[in-house]
């Protein structure tokens, strides 16, 4: 097996990249070839052109039935007809458009992230290139501020660390060294003798050779796998898209053989039955669905950017978050702060706690829940942390964050938790010795006003404590030791304390100052702490039947830690990068369904988790903040990037996004999402009856050989302006009862029960027979073609008035919660309105074929509406009564 770079030691890498001395770096014509064969360090995309995504927009059954009808009654010299019905293909697919147009363009923000320049040696001489200029062979020298331009193997490193966190997930910056790796499989947040594109240098200096660029880099992998991802549909447009399909196909065969029975009987003239069909599949056709389903999902949209801090991008996403069975989760800055914070201070014998989270200096320091009086020893330990530190804590636009280290930033942030923020400095600095990763501590020399000297150093347990012991031969050595496997095993981050007072001469520190021994201070446990909402909000979605799964980038031990302290489960299993590498697809279906924590993932892990869980049959949301959650957040049935500390990649590739960061928005989402869903199935099992039954009429008079009662664009005007107005009011109804003690819905669930199948069908056949009734009582009456016609587009609307009361809620209309959605009684009023209009102007009478109706045909028809209401409301009366 090919040695990866991480594993090849300095000789043979100058073998395997065909390169000379690594600062002699490659010659200038050499560079020039390999960029002609390689091609430049940069990333393609490639963008869908808008023209096709409007075009797409018109691949859709429910559309070519509508084509279908303007195109026949364009023949048949309807125009009016053929305006009107090309105009609803039109508005839907303009909506639909402007929902994709929205989509991601997460692979433009990948390449933005990459490196413009480059610092190389070529042909002997360090120089600045364009980074589009790298090829594999150059060496790269870096330093603190740079962006990493591309893969690069370690080659010297003067104290450089990297913040690797939006690639890998590792909060903390990593330390760098040149010496080879010898193990397999090392996951990308231990390769610390590699660089990685688009990652930020943030102490020190070092260079690397380079072996990867553009597609090569890790980086560049993470593109390709965004641009391979393929969405799927999410559950609503899956179930909307096939009833859709099933309504259409059944409505084409209906009205196929009506059109052959009356050829067969010769009911009409040809061009009169093709009309009268034309007008049976308009009526038939639901094409209010696509209008009210896509309203109905943007008032949720646009409730949840003012109510819930939240920013959704396409229309279907909001109504997701009701489905998911699963949301798998990053840990830094989504389950946790990403603000590195001390909760425990070990002094000799003593325990002590620290409250207050995050960067923000509120909290304070107590001993068994009571506040602790500081002492000479507390004060030093403070005061050491606070200054053997390289790192600066801020206070920007009401905002507190670190510039540098999040260790360091934890201690400073500690300390004016007992010290004010602006109070004077009791030291002045005269030397540093920044932290080093061969020696694993930082040490600063101070002198404070009598000038009285003091080394402060801070660093690992185990330098620290090695030199307490030198410094004291009565020491605790392993007492101390046992204590710092204590809170490892908790998932904290343990630094030793320590001092020494030096000389009044002494300007300068050196090592062996330090390593000649040290006075003991303590330890100091330190976390990525849990957002304190977020535990509220996994409790209230565990409720709801919704697990909740952590993919990241840190250690095991840590992210089981957090876990449990987060309550994911009650008993928490976790698995590595590694292992899952190491199962097969079914055993990855059933590791990703039994295991709460994923623990040094890489990219791909995310991605390949997400796509377990989704062949498992489960509905995902995905979080994340990181380039490296892009590809899974792209996959998954719904992603959720945070606004605040998300990089523009994440943010482009999700669905949505949390623009305070917060995670406990997502039970709320949820339940959105399922107060949608709900209004959106209302909507559906409202739509379809009266639609059918409008078809139902128009068949019943073709069989009958009678005039055909509506015209088509009587027909359109019922289901386009009542879906647009009456129908609308659904969009208002709150959230039933106990939403959010439902288990989350099976997917392949059918949208309909049997129940609603039966109720579809007896309402259906009861409005189109008591509007036929109405009919035929007119026409006995002698009221003429266009009044009765008009009295029967009457009928419709009072009936669909009155059927709204029934289907908004499960209990009964005429009950408190008749008064629970007071905009219904707005959007009535409205549609009343348009109906009047549509009676009695003469502008709308030429149009829609339709005239000036008495109070009798009034009557009659609210007559049919009261009637639609009492047998639905018995029906549901019946219902309650069986489930109690």
């Amino acid at each position: 097996m090919k040695p990866k770079p991480y594993q090849i030691g300095f000789e043979k890498l100058k073998e395997t990249y065909n390169t000379n001395e690594f600062k002699q770096g490659l010659t200038a014509s050499e560079a020039k070839k390999r960029l002609a064969e390689n091609g430049p360090n940069k990333l393609e995309s490639h963008r869908t052109p808008k023209w096709k995504m409007f075009l797409r927009q018109f691949n859709n059954m429910v559309i070519y039935v509508l084509i279908a009808s303007v195109i026949i009654t364009l023949l048949m010299g309807h125009y009016s007809d053929s305006i009107i019905i090309g105009l609803v293909v039109v508005i839907n697919a303009i909506i639909g458009y402007y929902q994709e147009v929205n989509a991601s363009d997460a692979l433009e923000k990948i390449k933005q992230m990459l490196s413009i320049e480059a610092t190389v040696y070529r042909d002997g001489q360090r120089k600045d290139i364009p980074a589009e200029d790298l090829v594999v062979g150059d060496t790269v020298f870096l330093e603190a501020g740079d962006n990493v331009p591309a893969d690069l193997r370690i080659i010297d490193s003067d104290n450089l660390r990297i913040q690797e966190s939006a690639l890998t997930g590792e909060s903390n910056s990593v330390a760098k060294t040149a010496e080879a790796l010898m193990d397999e499989n090392i996951p990308l947040a231990e390769q610390t003798n590699m660089a990685f594109a688009s990652t930020a240098v943030t102490n020190g200096s070092g260079s690397g050779l380079v072996v990867g660029t553009a597609s090569d880099t890790e980086i560049g992998k993470i593109s390709q796998e965004v641009s391979a991802v393929k969405q799927r549909k999410t559950p609503l447009m899956q179930i909307i898209d096939g009833l859709g399909t099933k309504v259409s196909y059944a409505i084409v065969a209906a009205s196929a053989l009506i059109f052959i029975i009356g050829l067969i009987f010769d009911t009409y003239a040809l061009p009169v039955l093709a009309l009268a069909v034309v007008a049976m599949m308009v009526g038939a056709i639901p094409e209010g669905m696509p209008a009210t389903t896509s309203v109905i999902l943007a008032k949720g949209v646009s409730d949840m950017a003012k109510k819930q801090n939240t920013i959704v991008k396409t229309l279907p996403a909001v109504e997701t978050l009701g489905s998911v069975d699963v949301v798998a989760t990053d840990k830094t800055g989504t389950l946790t702060k990403n603000e590195m914070t001390v909760t425990d201070i070990l002094i000799d014998d003593q325990e002590l706690t620290v409250s207050g989270t995050g960067y923000e200096p509120t909290g304070e320091i107590s001993d068994q829940g009571k506040p602790v009086a500081m002492t000479p020893k507390l004060k030093l330990l403070l005061q050491a942390g606070y200054y053997a530190n390289d790192t600066d804590l801020l206070h920007e636009n009401g905002q507190w964050h670190i510039n540098g280290e999040p260790t360091d930033g934890a201690f400073l942030t500690l300390y004016h938790k007992v010290f004010a923020y602006n109070q004077p400095q009791e030291f002045e600095e005269i030397d540093i010795l920044p932290f080093d990763s061969d020696y694993r501590y930082i040490g600063k020399l101070v002198k404070n006003k009598q000038n009285e000297r003091i080394l402060f150093v801070k660093g690992a347990p185990d330098k620290i404590l090695a030199m307490a012991k030198k410094q004291d031969t009565n020491f605790d050595y392993d007492g101390w030791v046992d204590k710092v496997e204590r809170f490892s095993k908790e998932g904290k981050r343990v630094i030793a304390v320590g001092y020494e007072k030096e000389p009044d001469t002494t300007n300068e520190i050196t090592h062996k100052m330090i390593v000649d021994g040290l006075n003991f201070l303590g330890l100091v446990a330190i976390i990525d702490p849990p957002r304190e909402e977020v535990i509220e909000s996994l409790k209230v979605m565990r409720s709801a039947g919704v697990e909740v799964k952590m993919i990241t980038g840190d250690n095991a031990i840590t992210a089981k830690s957090i876990g449990q302290s987060l309550g994911l489960a009650d008993e928490i299993h976790a698995i590595t990068g590694t292992q899952w590498d190491a199962l097969s697809d079914e055993e990855k279906i059933t590791a990703a369904d039994e295991n709460q924590v994923f623990a040094r993932t890489t990219p791909s892990n995310k991605l390949e988790i997400i796509e377990a869980l989704q062949k498992n049959n489960k509905v995902t949301a995905m979080t994340g903040d990181g380039v490296n959650d892009a590809p899974a957040l792209k996959r998954a049935d719904i992603g959720v990037a945070m606004g605040i500390k998300g990089t523009d990649v994440a943010k482009d590739s999700a669905d949505m996004i949390l623009t305070d960061d917060n995670f406990a928005t997502m039970s709320s989402a949820i339940k959105e999402g399922r107060r949608i869903f709900d209004n959106i199935k209302k909507s559906i099992l409202y739509l379809l009856p009266i639609s059918f039954s409008e078809g139902l009429i128009v068949a019943y008079a073709i069989l009958t050989k009678q005039e055909i009662p509506l015209q088509p664009t009587q027909l359109l005007w019922i289901n386009m302006v009542s879906a647009i107005t009456i129908q609308f009011a659904l969009i208002f109804e709150p959230a039933e009862e106990g939403i959010m003690n439902r288990k989350p819905r099976k997917t392949g669930s059918k949208l309909m029960s049997r129940h609603d199948v039966f109720q579809m069908t007896y309402v259906a056949i009861l409005i189109a027979a008591v509007s036929l009734i109405i009919d035929i009582y007119l026409n006995n009456k002698g009221v003429g073609e266009v009044i009765s016609s008009t009295t029967m587009v009457n009928t419709l609307i009072i009936g669909k008035i009155f059927y709204l009361f029934n289907i908004r809620t499960p209990k009964l209309a005429l009950s408190k919660e008749l008064f629970s959605n007071s905009k219904v009684f707005v959007f009535v009023g409205l549609m009343l309105l348009l109906q009047l209009f549509l009676t009695y102007t003469p502008f709308m009478q030429e149009i829609f074929s339709t005239g000036p109706i008495t109070s009798l045909e009034w009557g009659l028809a609210v007559a049919a509406g009261a009637i639609v209401l009492v047998v639905t409301e018995i029906d549901k009366m019946i219902r309650i009564k069986l489930q109690k």
